[in-house]
């Protein structure tokens, strides 16, 4: 178990937050929000003989799962799990295997739009109380080049190349690939939706 946050003299203690994930990238977000909390790895097997084949509901499982995993290690403290699922023409989008695909998919991608669906499960672990909530946002993307697609290949770090388009696109020139969102843009490019995690904890009485 890591420990993780900050140490304001207003951030809330009453109640500790623990994630349910040691991904480094959602760790350094939720750094940023001057909450008290630590990360610890569900340690799950994602691949169930009784997963849904549906996406979208196989996210909502999967964070259930492993919230629940988490939550049996506390007594006291509010498990949170994120988990998440790329929807372009009706298909999953996968990390891209190769440079090959990355372009191809981009290509693909050109005045489209494609969907990300982000669940949030949220327990309680001292009042048994449990909220969970999926956010829906559809990026539509603008018309784009073949040069602009490899200017972007050329200078993205390879982890970041997270179906295609990057993790956190606005790190790289991808940002100016999307050209419009409905619905939480943080969702997307963070792959957490900061907004409806705060109003999660305020609904559970986690002092923010």
């Amino acid at each position: 178990m890591n420990s993780m946050g900050n140490s304001k003299e207003n951030i809330s203690k009453e109640k500790k937050i623990i994630l349910a994930t040691t991904s480094i990238y959602r760790i350094e977000i939720f750094k940023k929000l001057w909450l008290y909390f630590v990360s610890e790895w569900s340690n799950v097997d994602e691949y169930t003989v009784d997963r849904p084949s549906d996406p979208v509901e196989l996210t909502k499982y999967l964070a259930k799962l492993k919230a629940e995993v988490v939550a049996k290690n506390y007594k006291e403290g509010i498990v949170i799990w994120f988990d998440s699922v790329w929807l372009f023409n009706g298909e999953v989008l996968e990390k891209p295997k190769s440079r090959e695909e990355w372009f191809s998919r981009l290509k693909t991608m050109s005045w489209q739009t494609f969907s990300f669906y982000g669940w949030v499960y949220m327990i309680d672990t001292s009042t048994g109380k449990i909220l969970s909530n999926c956010i829906k946002t559809d990026s539509t993307m603008r018309g784009y080049s073949d040069e602009e697609i490899n200017k972007y290949l050329d200078n993205c770090n390879e982890w970041y190349k997270t179906h295609a388009h990057g993790f956190n696109p606005c790190d790289y020139y991808s940002m100016t690939f999307i050209n419009k969102m409905v619905g939480d843009p943080l969702n997307v490019m963070m792959w957490i939706p900061i907004s409806t995690v705060m109003e999660m904890l305020k609904e559970i009485w986690y002092e923010i």
